[in-house]
């Protein structure tokens, strides 16, 4: 996320930076404490989530999503996710702060869910993420939210993550949308290698079969 960089006045053609009367020089020097081009800030930006992650109840990764360079390396990404395993996996709280990130996470039966956000991301849109994910999954699931009903739906839970938040930018947080995106996303996919030679295998036993008649 990019800073706003605090930019010199600009001084009249001819005049000296510190010319002028001292009142003048006190009026300038007020103006430019008030001019937000000077102030160093954080701008606003509509990239709120810098990871998704689900882990089993031993820490492990099952899905991970990250959209910055945070953590650049699949092995960082790992060693972060550890540490905050260790910091939840025990608590009752829904909210924790580490390595100067905001991190909102729920526990399902033998799954722990996780939002990642920076240390002044607003804790309500990242829980908002994290509400639709959870309840997302649960639809889909069928509200059995565990890790062997995740691991056989898999590639489902990565295309309700994608519907969710794309490159950190939220898209949704209608369980209700979400699942009809992804289900309109299957419905309307290409057929795949397998299929293509399922349609091809119906087709050579059609062929046979009229021309056994």
């Amino acid at each position: 996320m990019q800073r706003a960089e605090a930019r010199p006045r600009q001084h009249p053609e001819g005049a000296a930076p510190g010319g002028g009367s001292g009142g003048e020089r006190a009026a300038a020097a007020a103006a430019g404490a008030m001019d937000p081009t000077r102030l160093q800030f954080q701008e606003p930006s509509l990239y709120t989530v810098k990871a998704i992650f689900i882990l089993d109840n031993d820490g492990q990764r099952l899905l991970a999503k990250y959209y910055d360079d945070t953590f650049p390396s699949t092995k960082e990404q790992k060693t972060f996710e550890r540490s905050v395993f260790n910091k939840t996996h025990k608590t009752d709280s829904e909210i924790a702060f580490l390595e100067g990130l905001t991190i909102v996470y729920k526990s399902s039966i033998d799954l722990f869910f996780y939002v990642v956000g920076s240390s002044q991301e607003n804790e309500l849109m990242l829980m908002a993420v994290l509400t639709c994910l959870f309840d997302s999954l649960n639809h889909m699931l069928r509200k059995n939210v565990e890790k062997r009903s995740l691991l056989d739906n898999l590639d489902g839970a990565f295309l309700v993550v994608d519907e969710i938040v794309d490159g950190g930018v939220i898209l949704e947080s209608d369980p209700q949308q979400v699942i009809q995106k992804v289900n309109f996303r299957v419905d309307d996919s290409p057929l795949s290698e397998q299929s293509v030679a399922q349609v091809l295998q119906s087709a050579k036993e059609q062929i046979k079969w009229s021309l056994l008649k």
